[in-house]
C-alpha cells in the first residue's frame, strides 16, 4: 500500500477548541488513530474551516469559545451541513449544557474532563469502518 492510498480515506476531524491545553489533550488522545486533525479556535473559524475543507468527517465542538460559541456554530453548521456529526465538549454537564447542545444540533456530547475511551467510542459510532 503506497503512502497516498493509505491516507486517501483518512477521516478528517475538526477540533473546535480555544484552550491550548484542552486541544493538546485531544490531539494526544487521537494521535494513535488514523485521523487527520484540524483546529479552529472559535465558532466562526469552525464554520470557515468547514467551508474550506469539505472532506471534514466529524467536528468536536467546545461549547464555550470566544467570538461565536459552540451552540451558535452548531446551529449554523447543521443548517448547511446536516449530515456532519458534531460531538459537543462541555465542562458543565450538570448545568444542562448537554441538553442545550443537542437542541442546538449537536449529535452527542462528552463531559470534561474527557475520558479517552468514551471519546473514541463516540467518534467510532459516527465514523464508518
Amino acid at each position: 500500500m503506497n503512502e497516498e492510498s493509505r491516507y486517501s480515506n483518512q477521516p478528517v476531524l475538526l477540533i473546535a477548541e480555544d484552550d491550548e491545553t484542552s486541544f493538546m489533550l485531544l490531539k494526544a488522545y487521537l494521535s494513535k488513530g488514523n485521523y487527520k486533525l484540524l483546529r479552529a479556535a472559535n465558532g466562526k473559524q469552525t464554520i470557515e474551516m468547514l467551508e474550506q475543507n469539505p472532506d471534514i468527517s466529524l467536528i468536536l465542538m467546545d461549547l464555550k469559545m470566544p467570538v461565536m460559541d459552540g451552540y451558535e456554530a452548531a446551529r449554523t453548521i447543521k443548517n448547511s451541513h446536516p449530515d456532519i456529526p458534531i460531538i459537543a465538549q462541555t465542562a458543565y454537564a450538570l448545568s444542562g449544557d448537554n441538553q442545550k447542545a443537542i437542541e442546538a444540533g449537536c449529535d452527542d456530547y462528552v463531559s470534561k474532563p474527557i475520558k479517552k475511551e468514551i471519546l473514541l467510542k463516540k467518534i467510532n459510532a459516527f465514523l464508518p469502518g
